[in-house]
C-alpha cells in the first residue's frame, strides 16, 4: 500500500514538507474569542494565484505551527479553505488542500472515537471529542476541480475538525460547560511554551 496520498491520489516519494510551504510566508495564528474563528466562512469563488499564495502561507504556517491541518479563518482570512498534513491510523500520510469542504453525513451506526483533539487556535490544550471513525469531504483544488477526500481514524478526525472549522465552530464547541473551561486553563498554562516554540521554528529555513 503507498505510504503517501498526495490530493487522495498515491505518491511514490514526497518530500518531508509540501513544496508548497518553501514558497510561503509564516502568517499568525488566531485564537479562540478571535470573531473570525465563531462565525461561518465565505465560499471560495476565484481560483487562481491569489488563492495558489494562500495555500503557500497556510502550509509553512501550519509546519511552523507543529499541526496536522489549517483552516485559513486560522490566520484570519474568512475563506472555506484548509490544508492538512496528517498520519491515518495505519500510519499513511495524507498531503493536500480543500476548498469549500462539504462532510458527508456518516452512515448510522458509525464507529465513534473518542479520542484526544487539540486545536492550534487553543494552544497547548488536548481534550477528548468523539468523531465517526471515517470522513468523507467533497470540495475544490486550487484550480477549482471536484475533489473527494477520505480518511479513517485521526485522519478522519483531522476533516471533520478542519471542516467545523469552515462552518465557523472550534472543538470547544462540541465540549461541556465544563470540559471546555478545562480546555482553556490547558491554554493558559501551556501557551507560552507554544507560542516560544513556534516563534523558534519560524526562523528557521522553510524546508522542501
Amino acid at each position: 500500500m503507498p505510504r503517501v496520498f498526495v490530493q487522495g491520489k498515491p505518491a511514490d516519494h514526497y518530500p518531508r514538507h509540501a513544496p508548497e510551504a518553501r514558497r510561503g510566508a509564516v502568517r499568525r495564528v488566531t485564537q479562540v474569542g478571535e470573531e473570525v474563528l465563531h462565525r461561518p466562512c465565505r465560499d471560495v469563488t476565484e481560483f487562481g494565484p491569489d488563492l495558489a499564495a494562500l495555500i503557500d502561507d497556510m502550509f509553512r504556517t501550519l509546519y511552523v505551527a507543529e499541526g496536522a491541518g489549517l483552516a485559513a479563518n486560522q490566520v484570519g482570512v474568512d475563506l472555506r479553505l484548509f490544508v492538512y498534513d496528517c498520519p491515518d491510523d495505519e500510519g499513511v500520510r495524507h498531503v493536500g488542500h480543500i476548498a469549500n469542504p462539504v462532510l458527508e453525513t456518516p452512515a448510522r451506526g458509525r464507529r465513534l472515537l473518542d479520542e484526544g483533539e487539540g486545536c492550534l487556535s487553543v494552544p497547548g490544550a488536548v481534550m477528548a471529542v468523539p468523531r465517526p471513525d471515517r470522513a468523507v469531504v467533497r470540495g475544490q483544488d486550487r484550480d477549482g476541480r471536484p475533489v473527494v477526500i477520505e480518511g479513517t481514524g485521526y485522519f478522519a478526525r483531522c476533516l471533520a475538525h478542519e471542516t467545523d472549522h469552515t462552518n465557523g465552530h472550534i472543538y470547544l464547541d462540541r465540549l461541556s460547560k465544563r470540559e471546555k473551561k478545562d480546555a482553556l486553563r490547558q491554554m493558559a498554562a501551556r501557551q507560552d511554551e507554544v507560542f516560544a516554540r513556534r516563534a523558534a521554528r519560524a526562523e528557521e529555513p522553510s524546508q522542501g
